[in-house]
């Protein structure tokens, strides 16, 4: 103001237009001087909107949405101001329960995953037959043993020769019937954990001792097999196993015989063979 004020008094004539170049700095014309004061005025009487657009078009109302809130079809012409905006995150598009933004490939994987879980569906079989899988890659194994983990309600399962070898880790609540012929167990404690057994058969494993058969007592246990097993050729061996499991019925598919009742003998003469 003090500088207007000085060149005003100086000159005797106001120069505060002088502030911006004058219009006849640009236009010499006096016609193209007048026009564009009245497109001055114009702007200044209807102010355009920020993309220099004086009308409103269809995408109006969407104006201040992200693109994912946007439900209508808009063509790139009809769009204002098309830009790049910054989508939620995907922690943030699954807390909102809303349709996930992976790459196409990420989502194919998740997919495939989620229904090859619906198929496979093992939380709900009851009756299973997973004979002669030939594990013989760790991989496989403990694949197996996923599966077998996920068995909360089979009442009748087949794990005939799978080269299986402890299944200390796994529990089956609800199996009622297992059977396990032609694999590699040594003990009874490598058996899973099977608290409502009914009929075990572990034919032609390696089972050497009788030790650890007494974890069975207190299952509803009533037919057991144990043919071609070390412990098959035990002195006493059906008395032994009886007397371990007092409700069995069954052993070998021999019923219980009144002699598998009484207690094993321990005279010691009847443990010396005689030749003559």
């Amino acid at each position: 103001e003090k500088r207007l004020n000085s060149l005003s008094n100086s000159s005797g004539q106001n120069t505060s237009s002088q502030i911006c170049p004058s219009s006849s700095s640009y236009y010499s014309d006096p016609n193209e001087s007048h026009a564009w004061s009245a497109l001055s005025r114009n702007r200044t009487l209807h102010p355009r909107l920020d993309s220099g657009i004086s009308s409103l078009l269809p995408s109006d109302s969407f104006k201040y949405l992200t693109w994912h809130e946007v439900e209508q079809d808009i063509r790139g012409s009809q769009l204002r101001c098309p830009r790049v905006r910054e989508g939620p995150s995907t922690e943030e598009l699954l807390f909102r329960q809303e349709e996930c933004t992976w790459p196409a490939q990420k989502r194919v994987l998740e997919k495939n995953k989620w229904e090859t879980w619906l198929q496979e569906n093992w939380e709900d079989c009851t009756n299973l037959n997973l004979s002669f899988q030939d594990l013989g890659n760790p991989y496989q194994v403990a694949n197996f043993h996923r599966i077998l983990r996920r068995l909360i309600r089979v009442e009748t399962l087949w794990l005939v020769d799978n080269s299986l070898v402890d299944l200390s880790a796994i529990r089956l609540p609800r199996c009622r019937v297992l059977n396990m012929n032609k694999n590699h167990l040594t003990s009874f404690k490598q058996l899973p954990k099977i608290p409502q057994i009914q009929h075990l058969s572990l034919a032609e494993n390696h089972i050497e001792s009788l030790t650890g058969l007494s974890s069975l007592w207190s299952t509803p246990l009533e037919s057991l097999t144990l043919k071609r097993n070390p412990c098959e050729f035990h002195q006493n061996y059906r008395k032994r196993v009886f007397s371990c499991l007092p409700n069995l019925k069954m052993l070998d598919g021999i019923l219980k015989l009144p002699e598998d009742s009484s207690p094993p003998e321990t005279n010691i003469f009847s443990k010396i063979c005689i030749v003559s």
